[in-house]
């Protein structure tokens, strides 16, 4: 389904999990974008994210505004995928199935507290290693030195839109036990207990957005580009695609 150039893959949480699932049960490599408007407003204007969004196995609407549009644009997605979740059940599956996790990025310190929680979710899964590191690209040669010797199948990455995006792709070829490639944003942050999740009542509305701007008011400038992205669905559906 595509939202102002970027294409969407029909999926909500459950069959997005369940996707993920059966190609790492095949071997298949799989690059996974949980993306959001901002994520489709920064792929308009920088034609190697476009590419990436293109290339990847699959691209899942992270939250509620991509779900929105398309709603608007008459042909609607099944649901919302957010990461968070899907880490979660993603992790719950590994655990039972003995599939390895890496967690990399965030700050220095969160990929370990969050591993530490997550293990403690889900007994039996097996975090084979932690590391911040860095998202340029002067780093990735032991970036890739670490995860390789830890040997994982499963990579959670968490620099940031669009940096996690770019370091899966310029560097998952050099990665042969990895399977499955995710970039997750501030997940990290979340399970680590770091940064604050939405109630339930909150994430069913909606309006998980709005929840983590009201404790993170640094986030608003990053949120500037909404309103023109709505605006520009707006035209599109009007239009019948000339946005695009």
């Amino acid at each position: 389904m595509d939202v102002l150039g970027v294409g969407f893959d029909r999926v909500d949480l459950d069959a997005a999990l369940g996707t993920v699932i059966d190609r790492l049960r095949r071997g298949e490599r799989t690059t996974v974008i949980t993306a959001n408007p901002e994520f489709v407003m920064l792929a308009r204007s920088e034609p190697d994210l476009c590419r990436i969004a293109a290339a990847a196995e699959l691209v899942i609407p992270d939250g509620t505004g991509v779900f929105l549009a398309s709603r608007l644009l008459g042909d609607p997605l099944p649901g919302r995928a957010p990461g968070r979740l899907l880490v979660d059940r993603l992790a719950a599956h590994a655990a039972g199935s003995g599939d390895a996790l890496f967690l990399l990025g965030a700050r220095p310190g969160i990929a370990e507290r969050a591993a530490e929680r997550l293990s403690g979710r889900h007994p039996g899964l097996v975090v084979a290693g932690t590391y911040a590191g860095s998202s340029g690209p002067e780093a990735d040669e032991e970036t890739v030195r670490r995860v390789n010797a830890a040997a994982p199948r499963v990579l959670l990455v968490a620099y940031g839109m669009p940096h996690q995006e770019r370091w899966i792709a310029r560097n998952l070829d050099r990665l042969p036990s990895v399977r499955v490639a995710i970039g997750v944003g501030g997940v990290l942050d979340q399970l680590a207990g770091v940064a604050p999740v939405a109630p339930r009542a909150v994430h069913a509305a909606g309006l998980e957005w709005l929840w983590r701007l009201a404790f993170e008011p640094r986030r608003l400038r990053r949120q500037r580009p909404l309103p023109l992205f709505a605006l520009l669905v707006l035209a599109d559906r009007l239009g019948g695609g000339s946005a695009r």
